[in-house]
């Protein structure tokens, strides 16, 4: 395969509500997702919460974003911001 022809491809891309930007270039996104549970069957509300990368700081708390996976940029952060 040619260089020319290597595609970098992004493993993981996310939704979700950023909860802070105090940070200086970083944010924390709080990911949700519904889980259904392996003996019970019950639905279940899972949130995480991931760091990751926020140029500039354009990106303010509330809002909905889209994060993808990148390369470790810190000890916590390994996501970015997708800005469309």
């Amino acid at each position: 395969m040619e260089k020319t022809q290597e595609i970098k491809k992004h493993k993981k891309t996310l939704r979700g509500t950023v909860v802070s930007d105090k940070m200086q270039n970083t944010a924390v996104v709080a990911v949700t997702r519904y889980v259904k549970h392996p003996k019970y069957k019950k639905y279940m509300k899972i949130t995480k919460r991931y760091h990751a990368h926020n140029p500039d700081n354009k990106a303010k708390e509330g809002e909905s974003v889209t994060i993808r996976s990148c390369r470790p940029m810190s000890r916590h952060k390994h996501f970015e911001i997708v800005f469309a």
